[in-house]
């Protein structure tokens, strides 16, 4: 597919098959990292003749960030040339849109691209509106490409294309009256995602990007294992290929269509070695890759060298690295954190003679989303246009907190709002016309943001308003309880270690009177140490049975829980979000807010 920087949308096809749930459900610049030594700004922006500067903008996981992200959810990680750090409020599209039209000022040849989860798992203020406040937002912002990220699939392949090519909502309608979702005026791709009936692609795998000659093009992907952190309702249909064959496969299709500068927008990370965004990766400068960890590694030590760079997602995390390609040679992988607090900046030197990019003279680096920028005044009128219409909904008190309650801002494996939450799914599965539950389990990913005790409008601190409560627990998953014999609860506790969790844990939030030890001094499922996992102060009994309350996704199976799916005699509750809000209303009040749990429920050997 090729098109001009702005491209003519009608141009585009998507192909949609299968059927989707739909639930409602980035002043300060970071250090050169990478780029072979080279004056990170060198040239920027100038066309020489024969060697031209193309500035490549790219973000990655805003997940409907529209509002600056609140507590810690809204911060990132500086190191000082001291050697301490300091914490920087970043985020907000309104301020995104800012820096991103300063920089683009004096580069003649200036590229906007995404590594997806740009929607999905938003908070209220797109989520409410099936994320089309974001994609409002995004056209705004005038992104040019992103890839698919697991997030898109949230409400299924149908719904994914009317991202694409707008139109009402199939139930919810049309938001405002008498106008039409027009949809993204950039393409997503999804090169590795086909329809399983017929083997073709879901969405365009790939982009060219076009300018006085100057050709790039784009191959966007998601992880091969969307399917195990997506509901399976959001991928009926689908199947989700190999990364690297994936991308190896496009970039010989793009060769013989004449394109030889090729980027590949990957929606899988790596973990940095420092959480800091302005983390020197490379050390050494020697390209080495080592200051980077995680699957992203490996597919970029093995995707084709003629691709030139890879802008990733996916964990959320900062980082901007050289890892060699199969040849050996240093090739750039970037990453912006989450939530838009963080932009990469990317000069990649095209040579109008061979067609491709200087590897040796690509520059880039990480800059902050500041908010002591001007607001973009059209994202201002477009944020404040939708909530006006959320307000009535968002601005609903539904508890009162003493102070922050950290859940994904938490770096701990076990999360005050991850007690919180779990307490809460108990407590209302717990009786026996509700599924009789005795305990609850809560998947980390799906806790999206903090409580944060500041007002984030005219409610007053301390309260928690719905639109809170929803940013928190957006994917209103249906809650299950299901008879989980003691043998499977403790195969699905080793589960949070080993197998696909191996060497990306996830720690379960756990109810009340569940205990155990996590011993990280050993390695795999016997992280978990054996004879500790007690209920109430008894040892779990393998060969008994339990009531076991979770959301849906992780009845399924999802994030690496197979043992989880083992359930039966399930009855469907209420949603996460519903049981959620229920708990705060029960267990708070202005006089007596909720205090912050101990999160003490783990036992972590270190």
């Amino acid at each position: 597919m090729a098109a001009t920087p702005r491209k003519n949308k009608t141009a585009r096809r998507i192909l949609a098959a299968g059927a989707g749930l739909a639930t409602v459900g980035a002043l300060v610049a970071a250090m050169p990292s990478a780029g072979a030594g080279v004056d990170t700004f060198a040239g920027h922006g100038k066309d020489r003749g024969r060697m031209v500067d193309v500035q490549l903008l790219s973000f990655n996981d805003l997940h409907g960030n529209l509002e600056p992200p609140a507590g810690s959810s809204g911060q990132v990680t500086r190191v000082k040339e001291d050697g301490t750090t300091e914490k920087i409020d970043a985020g907000g599209v309104e301020y995104l849109a800012t820096h991103l039209r300063q920089a683009r000022q004096g580069n003649r040849y200036s590229i906007t691209a995404a590594a997806g989860d740009l929607i999905g798992a938003s908070p209220l203020l797109s989520g409410l509106f099936h994320d089309e406040p974001t994609v409002g937002a995004l056209n705004k912002l005038d992104l040019d490409v992103t890839s698919v990220g697991n997030h898109e699939f949230d409400e299924g392949a149908v719904e994914l294309a009317r991202m694409q090519n707008g139109g009402c909502h199939p139930t919810a309608g049309c938001f405002v009256q008498g106008k039409k979702f027009k949809g993204a005026d950039f393409p997503y791709l999804a090169a590795n995602v086909t329809k399983e009936k017929t083997g073709k692609p879901l969405l365009d795998p790939y982009f060219i990007w076009e300018k006085n000659g100057v050709r790039i093009g784009f191959i966007g992907v998601t992880l091969e294992g969307t399917p195990n952190v997506v509901t399976a309702e959001g991928v009926k249909g689908l199947q989700f290929g190999d990364e690297v064959e994936t991308i190896n496969k496009y970039t010989k299709i793009l060769e013989r269509k004449g394109v030889k500068s090729i980027v590949a927008l990957v929606h899988e990370g790596g973990m940095p070695a420092s959480a800091a965004y302005n983390y020197n990766c490379d050390g050494d400068g020697d390209g080495d890759g080592e200051g980077v960890s995680g699957a992203i590694v490996d597919i970029a030590k093995n995707v084709s060298p003629q691709v030139d760079a890879l802008v990733t997602g996916h964990t959320h995390q900062a980082y901007v690295c050289s890892i060699p390609d199969p040849s050996g040679k240093p090739r750039l992988v970037t990453s912006a954190s989450s939530f838009g607090k963080l932009y990469t900046d990317t000069t990649l030197t095209y040579d109008r003679r061979t067609k491709d990019i200087v590897r040796t003279a690509v520059a880039s680096a990480n800059h902050v989303v500041t908010r002591d920028v001007p607001k973009a005044a059209d994202l201002t009128k477009l944020i404040e246009d939708w909530r006006t219409l959320a307000a009535p909904i968002a601005n609903r008190p539904q508890g009162w907190i003493a102070a922050d309650i950290n859940g994904r801002g938490s770096t701990a494996y076990e999360k005050p709002l991850g007690d919180v939450i779990a307490d809460a799914q108990l407590e209302g599965l717990a009786p026996s016309d509700k599924g009789g539950a005795q305990v609850a389990l809560m998947n980390p990913g799906g806790i999206r943001s903090d409580l944060v005790h500041k007002a984030s409008g005219s409610e007053g601190d301390g309260v928690v308003t719905y639109g809170e409560s929803f940013t928190v627990q957006p994917f209103t998953n249906m809650m299950n309880v299901v008879d989980l014999s003691g043998a499977n609860l403790i195969g699905a506790l080793k589960q949070q270690v080993s197998g696909s969790n191996l060497n990306s844990i996830k720690i379960l939030q756990v109810s009340k009177g569940l205990t155990y030890t996590l011993d990280m001094t050993k390695t795999g499922a016997d992280r978990v140490v054996d004879g500790t996992i007690k209920l109430n102060g008894e040892p779990i009994d393998p060969a008994k049975s339990y009531r076991v309350a979770m959301n849906e996704f992780l009845a399924g199976g999802g994030d690496g829980f197979p043992a989880l799916a083992t359930g039966t005699n399930k009855l469907v509750g209420a949603s996460d979000l519903d049981v959620f809000n229920a708990y705060l209303a029960a267990h708070s009040s202005a006089t007596a807010p909720l205090p912050v749990p101990a999160a003490d429920r783990i036992t972590v050997v270190q």
